[in-house]
């Protein structure tokens, strides 16, 4: 048994969003106790003196890092896009599948599943797979391959989810679709949870899919139903529905910094989910990528198809979560939850994004909070940087 005690940080505390003096107790990658009482004689000691530590953020939505994308990448790729993903700061991942062909998708979900059972000591834990994609509108597929959508279908969201197991395990799709209310209600007996997406959904479908079981609105604001006064649309329906949460790109590109602001305004702050939406570009040079198997150029970081049509991000974690603090002139303090917590609970994942007793033992520390920067990463208490 491995036993670990960092000592001497001022420690996130994720309820009253303040940093509160103490020691974490770390017992085989998991956080069995935080406390200020001395350390047991048989624990490894570490001083993170002077330092700030925060939860390690989690992110539900990304298509790859590192020159990998998940829709292609081998077994023995992953654990280079997890080391990637830890060493900027995102300890917890949602493997994010792109529209492909069932036969395809099945290869990467045993390619993805083979690296969530046999983690790398230091590496970003993949706790489940995000599908987006097949059932998404083709007027809105953003830069999914047309060929590959299809209309949501009940027997393969159960082939496909008996592979993606075990949870957390979640879909993108859009309501307005034939057979959407179907497909919620067998997502929702197969404990899978389920975004609106690249739709063109009104305002009131969107609103019954909430109804039926929908948890989310998929990058809202990109790939929706235009916001119109008479004609609101899923992207107000994603701001006034208190009872689904919301991702936001929060690069100030996919989602202009105005409306980033009005997102964090509207939603209940619990309901509000950073997202990166990255592609395999992310840590790259510039020049030319594929997501999913469509081309796509990256210019002074900005990923499009052939179109010109927005692929993807090549943001992570924490830029975003250092915009958000920009675009809203809110504290770290505040802006904690939207990229730990907040996503942890969109997709039921009650074992990360927090900094708390029987949680797993990622955390990063900082020493500024009034402008961050990443000293160290700890994955299941093990230092990545």
């Amino acid at each position: 048994m491995k036993r670990v005690a960092f000592t001497g940080g001022l420690i996130f505390n994720s309820n009253s969003e303040t940093f509160v003096s103490a020691n974490i107790l770390c017992e085989d990658g998991y956080i069995k106790d935080i406390t200020r009482d001395p350390v047991p004689y048989n624990y490894e000691v570490i001083s993170v003196e002077g330092k700030y530590v925060i939860p390690g953020m989690v992110d539900v939505h990304t298509h790859g890092i590192a020159g990998f994308d998940f829709n292609y990448a081998k077994d023995t790729d992953i654990p280079s896009m997890c080391y990637t993903y830890a060493k900027e700061g995102t300890t917890s991942v949602m493997a994010t599948l792109a529209s492909d062909s069932v036969t395809h998708l099945m290869n990467s979900i045993f390619a993805i599943n083979q690296n969530r059972l046999n983690t790398k000591v230091g590496n970003a834990n993949i706790i489940g797979i995000h599908m987006e994609g097949r059932y998404l509108n083709p007027e809105m597929k953003g830069a999914h391959a047309p060929q590959y959508l299809a209309l949501p279908d009940q027997k393969e969201l159960n082939m496909l989810a008996l592979s993606m197991m075990p949870p957390p395990i979640h879909f993108s799709m859009a309501p307005e679709l034939e057979g959407a209310s179907e497909f919620l209600a067998q997502a929702k007996e197969l404990n899978a949870t389920v975004g609106i997406a690249h739709t063109n959904a009104t305002y009131e479908e969107a609103m019954t899919a909430v109804k039926n079981g929908a948890r989310s609105f998929t990058h809202t604001f990109n790939a929706m139903t235009k916001v119109h006064h008479r004609n609101p649309g899923a992207a107000i329906c994603a701001l006034n529905c208190d009872d689904a949460y919301a991702e936001i790109i929060c690069d100030g590109d996919h989602t202009h910094p105005a409306m980033v602001k009005l997102a964090y305004r509207s939603k209940p702050k619990d309901k509000l989910v950073l997202v990166t939406d990255s592609m395999c570009a992310t840590g790259c040079p510039d020049g030319a990528y594929k997501i999913a198997g469509t081309d796509v150029y990256v210019k002074k970081g900005r990923a499009v198809d052939i179109n010109g049509t927005l692929a993807g991000s090549t943001l992570t974690m924490f830029m975003a979560l250092k915009n958000l603090m920009k675009f809203c002139n809110i504290s770290l303090n505040e802006a904690i939850k939207y990229a730990t917590t907040n996503p942890a609970r969109m997709i039921k994942a009650d074992f990360v994004g927090k900094i708390a007793k029987c949680y797993r033992a990622d955390f990063i520390t900082i020493s500024d909070i009034s402008n961050p920067e990443i000293d160290n990463v700890y994955v299941g208490g093990c230092q990545v940087r």
